[in-house]
């Protein structure tokens, strides 16, 4: 794992480097070196090959650093995590946390280069090569129980287009209930998994996906329309550690925010960002099939759908597509 973290740091610049410099760079033989290379374009990273010049990136990349995020942070919030981890590889930031259970801080944050085996909801598989997007995860207790904490997952979306905001990219929107899209692309995913009491305390490992630079070979690999932030800043993402300072300082406010008073202050936000507000829709899951029209969300988070009879109906979970005239 150290060397694929090195040789990533070696190539960072995006200007070609020779298999030779590599090599005596990282101790290693060329052999190794192109085994590792292969290593990294098997996990996503497009290493190019330039001949005799070597090895390169499209473009140049920064690798993540628990030191430059917390000083990327504004200066209020610079001691708010209870930990900010950042690891070459794990499993998922979330299994870590959820590992780690009351050893885990509050408002504590790990981050990785790459997972193994991201997750996203219903267990679905979230792609993670190593040097190109976000994967984190924040762990926050709360005094209260699982009913208060309805709508978390709305709130945190919101949390993201904050983020978004601080970073000067608009053009993203949400998704009920968790997803952050780009025009029909999923930009961002949001995991929330919840421990504890019923009754309280309880705690939320908070996991969230976003996808700074997707290459086509990454699209295709995805299944579904996928979105990144260099589509919305004019092919130039923002500075990695730049974009997770703003996301950890989001969360840290939202989280604060949300303990405090619950979804009632995201859901004007989450209104003006629902992309399923007025559009058809096909729903799917425990009360079968059904068709109706977005209408926003309830005071709980609830999705609330106009049925062909005009009636209101409110669906806690499902799978929703926009269905197509």
């Amino acid at each position: 794992m150290s060397t694929a973290r090195e040789l990533l740091a070696a190539l960072a610049g995006g200007e070609p480097v020779s298999g030779a410099q590599l090599a005596e760079r990282l101790g290693l033989t060329r052999a190794a070196i192109w085994k590792q290379v292969e290593a990294l374009r098997a996990r996503g990273l497009p290493v190019e090959s330039r001949g005799v010049a070597g090895y390169r990136l499209p473009w140049p990349v920064q690798p993540l650093d628990a030191a430059a995020i917390r000083a990327a942070l504004p200066a209020a919030l610079r001691r708010a995590p209870g930990a900010l981890e950042v690891h070459w590889e794990l499993d998922s930031t979330s299994s870590e946390l959820l590992r780690r259970g009351a050893a885990a801080p509050d408002l504590g944050f790990v981050l990785a280069e790459t997972q193994s085996a991201g997750r996203g909801r219903r267990g679905r598989g979230w792609l993670s090569p190593p040097g190109l997007n976000l994967y984190l995860s924040c762990l926050k207790r709360f005094e209260q129980g699982f009913a208060a904490l309805s709508g978390l997952s709305l709130a945190v979306g919101v949390t993201v287009l904050r983020a978004l905001e601080r970073l000067g990219i608009a053009g993203a929107g949400l998704k009920w209930p968790n997803d952050v899209l780009a025009g029909e692309g999923k930009l961002a995913g949001v995991l929330v998994e919840l421990s504890g009491e019923y009754q309280g305390p309880c705690a939320a490992v908070i996991g969230i996906g976003l996808n700074l630079r997707l290459t086509p070979a990454l699209r295709a690999q995805a299944g579904q329309p996928a979105g990144d932030l260099a589509g919305l800043a004019g092919g130039a993402p923002p500075d990695r550690n730049r974009a997770a300072a703003a996301l950890v300082a989001a969360l840290v406010e939202g989280l604060r925010q949300f303990e405090r008073e619950g979804f009632a202050p995201f859901r004007d936000e989450y209104r003006r960002h629902d992309l399923l507000h007025g559009r058809p829709l096909r729903l799917s899951g425990a009360l079968g099939e059904f068709d109706g029209t977005g209408a926003g969300v309830d005071a709980r988070g609830a999705l609330q759908v106009r049925l062909a009879d005009g009636s209101l109906r409110a669906i806690d979970s499902a799978d929703v597509t926009v269905r197509r005239a």
